[in-house]
């Protein structure tokens, strides 16, 4: 995150945090906290610096933060840390749209992206209108069919994903829903990341400092992130 003068300030602490106030970068300004399942609370924000459109999300678990990402208007996922840096490759082969989504009723991609360490993956895949749509805490969400895979650089699968998203066109962002991935072993697993609260400047729980949903001492490692739009 080239706002941020330490990148250590994107690692989670080794010890659990307590529960406070989360505080946007300088130059940020934080606009929605959503608290999700699977044990997640995100922070969505926009930041002076960046191009007109762009908006980043931290998510925190009991620990505290583990991930930032930055999409475009279109939702293509622009840069990650998880803390290792992580940028979408130039002139993508089949570009991700939201505009082509909501004007289409589907959109496909294929893209690359690079690391800092070297590495590097290539994620294809579709989004999907169902013509479903789902109100959530006041917030009503349009519902998406997602199927995508990622492949490392030699063209094995790291991970395969399919389910359910949900979309906010005006808001131009995509939340995590129900659904299935495979890390690489051909084993699926249940996910779900979806939102349960929306939370709003002024409100209580505005950038809240901990997740409030599924967090037992079971909660499942799986990811619920994706390498598209919710990542």
């Amino acid at each position: 995150m080239r706002k941020f003068l330490i990148l250590a300030c994107l690692i989670a602490p080794a010890a659990p945090v307590l529960a406070g106030t989360w505080e946007a970068p300088a130059g940020c300004e934080a606009f929605m906290t959503v608290q999700a399942k699977a044990c997640r609370v995100s922070h969505y924000y926009r930041c002076a610096a960046d191009r007109p459109g762009e908006q980043w999300r931290v998510d925190l678990d009991q620990e505290g933060p583990y991930f930032f990402s930055k999409i475009d208007a279109e939702g293509q996922w622009v840069e990650s840390y998880d803390p290792v840096m992580q940028l979408l490759d130039p002139n993508p082969a089949d570009p991700a749209s939201l505009s082509e989504l909501i004007a289409q009723g589907v959109d496909t991609w294929s893209f690359s992206l690079s690391k800092e360490d070297g590495s590097g993956s290539r994620a294809e895949g579709y989004d999907r209108l169902t013509g479903q749509s789902v109100t959530i805490d006041g917030i009503t969400l349009s519902q998406t069919e997602v199927d995508f895979s990622e492949y490392d650089l030699a063209g094995n699968v790291l991970r395969r994903s399919r389910g359910n998203e949900y979309v906010h066109p005006e808001w131009r962002l995509f939340f995590a829903g129900p659904g299935e991935t495979d890390l690489g072993d051909g084993q699926w697993l249940p996910i779900d990341g979806s939102p349960v609260q929306f939370v709003f400047p002024g409100e209580d729980g505005f950038l809240a400092t901990q997740p409030i949903f599924d967090c037992d001492a079971l909660t499942a490692s799986v990811p619920v992130v994706r390498v598209s739009h919710e990542p």
